[in-house]
């Protein structure tokens, strides 16, 4: 996708006629806006400031690495069924990045729309095209897998304090000892602590090139298939990576289990996929998350939701039981 035709280049962007602010990206602060350009399209414009982006400063991004890895042409090399709308990207004269991407409008998924299973192996699919198609890759990327494990460590992030994210994420390390009390929970919030273990083990599993914040809401389903977007993070790392951050940050839109999830995943995958990789990848996905889960557990207004992400969390740590028991870390 990166040598389509009609990208466009800073000129383009300068000849637009309407800006309109579509707000954060995620929970990062990445700023949006759908922008028409001189030409009557409709594309969406992300801009890249470390200075209000806590991901980027997490992972020690300064100007936006999502550009670097456009530039780079690795994007040029997805497989069919996966592509990303990205148009053009560049630096900016006070070296911030700048990503123009199509406007996909409906198609783009959220945190809340319920996703079939036919969807859902649609998103599973096109990751394990990706995986496949990167499997081996050797070639470091800008961002490494263990500062993106580490992005929420409390001692990493309380510098930080007063950014609500930050605040959110602290309030749920101590929720997470009080759900948690058990030998497990108490493991698993010590690789919270301190993953270099964890990060360890997951490198020495097959490798390929990860999305690495693989969520719906950096989705869209299309024609061809799957659409990602937000790249800033892209990494190194066995596969099943992906697949678990998906399944611990976006469960409750699939509607399936977390067991049917991981059977279809198993399926698409075949046998590009290594059950090790995967329980791996769910523990350091509890070790990642877990804080979010307790909060819920503890704040959420919602009874059913707060029911919903304890009976979830029960099922993480009996998946992270299963990795502790066979001594991978």
């Amino acid at each position: 996708m990166g040598t389509m035709a009609a990208l466009i280049d800073r000129a383009a962007l300068d000849s637009a006629t309407a800006h309109g602010t579509l707000g954060e990206d995620g929970r990062s602060g990445a700023a949006l806006q759908r922008v028409r350009l001189g030409d009557g399209r409709t594309v969406i414009v992300k801009r890249y400031d470390a200075r209000t982006d806590f991901v980027m400063r997490m992972v020690g991004d300064e100007h936006g690495r999502e550009v670097e890895v456009y530039l780079s042409g690795l994007l040029d090399g997805l497989p069919p069924t996966v592509q990303h709308p990205i148009l053009g990207a560049w630096y900016d004269d006070d070296g911030h990045g700048v990503v123009v991407m199509r406007d996909l409008g409906e198609a783009v998924l959220t945190w809340d729309r319920l996703l079939s299973v036919d969807q859902a192996r649609t998103i599973l699919s096109g990751l394990a095209d990706l995986h496949r198609t990167f499997r081996g890759q050797a070639e470091p990327t800008p961002t490494s897998l263990d500062s993106v494990h580490g992005i929420f460590e409390p001692e990493r992030i309380r510098p930080f304090s007063g950014i609500p994210l930050v605040d959110a994420a602290l309030r749920g390390w101590e929720y997470f000892a009080e759900v948690a009390p058990d030998e497990v929970g108490q493991r698993v919030l010590a690789l919270a602590l301190d993953g270099g273990a964890l990060v360890s083990a997951l490198l020495d599993r097959p490798s390929t090139l990860l999305h690495g914040d693989a969520s719906t809401v950096n989705m869209a389903i299309e024609d061809h298939g799957l659409t990602l977007f937000d790249w800033g993070i892209a990494m190194v790392g066995p596969g099943e990576f992906d697949v678990a951050r998906l399944l611990v940050g976006c469960a409750h839109t699939f509607d399936l289990t977390f067991d049917e999830f991981l059977d279809l995943h198993r399926e698409v995958a075949g046998p590009d996929h290594d059950e090790v990789s995967l329980d791996l990848a769910l523990l350091s996905s509890l070790a990642w998350m877990g804080w979010n889960k307790a909060l819920d557990i503890v704040e959420h207004p919602d009874e059913e939701v707060r029911a919903r992400e304890r009976a979830g969390l029960d099922w993480w740590l009996a998946q992270a039981g299963r990795a502790l028991e066979r001594g991978l870390v």
